[in-house]
């Protein structure tokens, strides 16, 4: 009886079921503008608390790091858990610095560009932990497959912040002769790739060139950046599906900054399963990390990098920040979230929690601190006065015009000859 019962049950929610139109769920942030940010449904593990397996446990092994977030530093700044990593003052001092300078580098470009002496500028504000702290944790050797936002990288490799102004600034100094838009940058001494504003492929290219580099018994291996966003594009899965079946010495890492340009990352999929759980399918090993914690963001790249040159593979990294500035000077962003959300952003800023640690070990201080920041102040504003002299936007101080001949092909053919000679050069 009561079996029937349920039966008669279950066919009345069915013909119900039947008879009420379809529906879809769209995604909707948590706050919009003009409402009080709101970050309580955010899945944050506490400092120190999640597991670090060896560099050969087995994929399947590790789905919970999908889902948990790698902290090191605490609220006091203190260095705890397993994957504290064991870093000299000097590699934290060079860190910092490499942050500060980066951010001071962002602040200077984007008056230029509010001033109309380059067309266009993005800035890493929030997110220079990842690019100092990976930089570190790499071989100057290996190769970068970077987004646009991780001048940090090219800054901490010594590549000459002068140049990235002329490319900026379309001028004499441009390595690249005007033929990048701002913010591209492209360094082959460096092995810093040529930055592509269709992010998803620096995903296959990273595998590509790793493959090749195994392939050809090199030692280095690669390391690419995209933002949430692309990995709702076929390039990103395209790339784990080779990444996985041929363990490539490679590390993908996806910039989870909650907004790619206007649209939420829930819109590609972040409310519904962190984005370092696309590994699982693909049967790779998967991190996510706190990205405004340096020591977090290090210890992480540094097993992934010591995993892929031990043979074990690729692994797929989250780093989990907030872009806190507007996607680039062309974009507002008090139209699609709240003001006060930045501030509010409860991982912090990632230069005051590396000051933090730094202070808490007894090696640093706010004076100290305060000199170091109006140094690299002083050392960006003398570079910017210098690359202006050598032009800028707008003033016609540009490589000539000949120059898109060159270097398109190692030995020129009698077409682009003819076209040389009919362009008056």
């Amino acid at each position: 009886m009561l079996h029937s019962t349920r039966l008669d049950r279950q066919a009345v929610a069915l013909r119900a079921a039947r008879s009420s139109p379809l529906t879809l769920r769209i995604p909707e942030p948590a706050a919009r503008p003009g409402e009080p940010a709101d970050f309580s449904k955010l899945r944050l593990s506490a400092p120190g608390a999640v597991r670090r397996p060896s560099l050969d446990t087995e994929a399947r092994s590790m789905h919970d790091l999908a889902y948990e977030l790698i902290r090191v530093l605490d609220d006091k700044g203190n260095a705890v858990g397993p994957w504290a990593p064991e870093l000299s003052s000097a590699a934290l001092l060079a860190g910092l610095r490499t942050m500060m300078l980066t951010r001071a580098f962002d602040e200077r470009m984007y008056r230029a560009q509010r001033q109309g002496k380059c067309s266009f500028y993005m800035k890493s504000l929030g997110e220079e932990a990842i690019s100092a702290a990976q930089a570190a944790a790499l071989d100057s050797g290996d190769m970068l497959f970077p987004s646009y936002r991780q001048q940090g990288l090219l800054i901490a490799r010594g590549y000459p912040i002068l140049k990235m102004m002329g490319q900026l600034y379309s001028n004499l100094l441009d390595p690249l002769l005007g033929r990048q838009m701002p913010v591209m940058y492209s360094s082959h001494e460096h092995n810093f790739f040529s930055i592509s504003g269709n992010l998803g492929t620096q995903f296959i290219q990273a595998v590509g060139w790793a493959m090749g580099s195994a392939l050809s018994g090199d030692t280095r291996i690669a390391a690419s950046w995209v933002g949430d966003g692309t990995t709702a594009e076929g390039d990103f899965h395209h790339a784990l599906t080779f990444a996985s079946i041929y363990r490539a010495p490679v590390i993908l890492n996806v910039v989870n900054n909650q907004w790619a340009i206007s649209s939420f990352q829930g819109i590609a999929g972040g409310d519904t399963a962190p984005f370092a759980a696309r590994a699982i399918g693909y049967g790779l090993p998967a991190l996510r990390v706190d990205g405004n914690d340096f020591l977090a963001v290090y210890a992480a790249t540094r097993w992934a990098a010591q995993r892929a040159r031990s043979n074990h593979g690729a692994t797929l990294i989250e780093l989990f920040t907030y872009r806190a500035e507007a996607h680039s000077t062309s974009d507002d962003p008090s139209r699609y979230r709240p003001a006060d959300e930045a501030s509010r952003w409860p991982l912090g800023d990632p230069i005051a929690r590396l000051k933090r640690h730094l202070i808490q070990r007894g090696e640093w201080s706010e004076q100290k601190h305060a000199a170091l920041q109006e140094e690299v102040n002083s050392e960006i504003r003398s570079l910017q006065k210098e690359a202006e002299a050598h032009g800028y936007h707008g003033n016609n101080q540009t490589p000539s015009p000949k120059t898109m001949f060159e270097g398109v092909f190692k030995e020129p053919d009698a077409r682009l000859l003819q076209q040389r000679q009919e362009a008056g050069f």
